[in-house]
């Protein structure tokens, strides 16, 4: 695929930042600076924001206040904002709080399962069938994630088939999306072909997205290796903030920066306004105790003579 194909292509990018992003800080971030982030995020254009997880307070802190968040918002018309939930209990809690779309979480791993969140696969996906049930009926669209699909830090290698296994089935739950997702930021490109090859020949990529985190620095390169493919979701986080608290050693996830700068220079459209982006990490990023992992942030903070 040359850069004349890629020219004038749509590509959905998902923003996890305030969600994936924050949930491994170690900084409390306020209700307040997380209800700007959104806003800010929702001013750069992007086309889903997920805002926050109804999971249990003990397990993640960070995210206690999901509905508060979603109270303060300002919900722009034509952007999706979603939100993680584990169970039928954080999905009613969802519902109070107005969300459309929300996203579940499963595993390619058994090791990585029980680690995450003390079931087995079987187990569940058979808490997630009664979520999408229940999701599907009052009409929430339902996303489906599916970690540890590159490596799992417990087992190691992942078969593609297994992957391709497991995606079939979050599908049969009634997802509209599975997002293959590099928890552990293991993947290669050659590593993301193979598993594509595998996994197109039992899905459409219309029900593809890509997770992709950046440990070993190869996040872009994954996202040009599958855009030959028609892969056209892909998920990112401002500033690169993120990493899985269950994934030891995982770094931030694919910075939402780093790939809008990428997308633009090769011609391909997003709609998102990187200037809007920058000005969104550059927030966060001031109520944090790091910098962001962001290149292209830092040069733009490098180029503002900030540090």
């Amino acid at each position: 695929m040359n850069a004349a194909t890629l020219r004038g292509r749509r590509i959905t990018v998902v923003e996890v930042g305030p969600r994936d992003g924050l949930q491994n800080e170690h900084v409390a971030v306020s209700t307040a600076d997380k209800i700007e982030f959104v806003n800010r995020l929702t001013a750069a254009n992007l086309p889903a924001i997920e805002v926050s997880a109804f999971v249990s307070p003990k397990w993640v802190p960070q995210l206690a206040d999901a509905a508060d968040v979603f109270a303060g918002i300002s919900r722009r018309p034509g952007i999706r904002y979603t939100a993680l939930v584990p169970n039928l209990a954080g999905l009613e809690r969802a519902l109070g709080a107005g969300v459309h779309e929300i996203a579940v979480f499963a595993a390619s791993t058994e090791a990585f399962s029980r680690k995450n969140i003390n079931q087995s696969i079987d187990q569940s996906l058979a808490t997630y069938k009664v979520v999408c049930d229940r999701a599907l009926t009052v009409g929430l669209r339902v996303r489906g994630y599916l970690s540890t699909a590159f490596g799992c830090p417990y087992e190691g290698d992942v078969a593609p088939r297994q992957v391709a296994d497991m995606a079939a089935r979050l599908l049969a739950l009634g997802v509209f999306e599975v997002a293959i997702s590099d928890t552990i930021g293991i993947a290669h490109p050659g590593q993301v072909m193979q598993v594509l090859e595998t996994v197109l020949g039992r899905i459409p990529v219309e029900q593809i997205a890509l997770h992709f985190h950046d440990t070993r620095g190869t996040a872009l390169a994954n996202v040009l290796a599958a855009l030959p493919f028609g892969v056209t979701t892909f998920d990112a986080s401002a500033g690169g903030l993120g990493g899985c608290p269950y994934a030891p050693g995982a770094a931030g996830n694919l910075a939402t920066d780093d790939l809008i700068y990428m997308l633009n220079g090769l011609g391909v459209e997003t709609g998102v306004s990187l200037p809007a982006l920058s000005e969104a990490s550059a927030f966060i990023a001031q109520r944090l105790d790091h910098r962001l992992p962001s290149r292209y942030a830092q040069a733009i903070a490098s180029a503002a003579g900030q540090t």
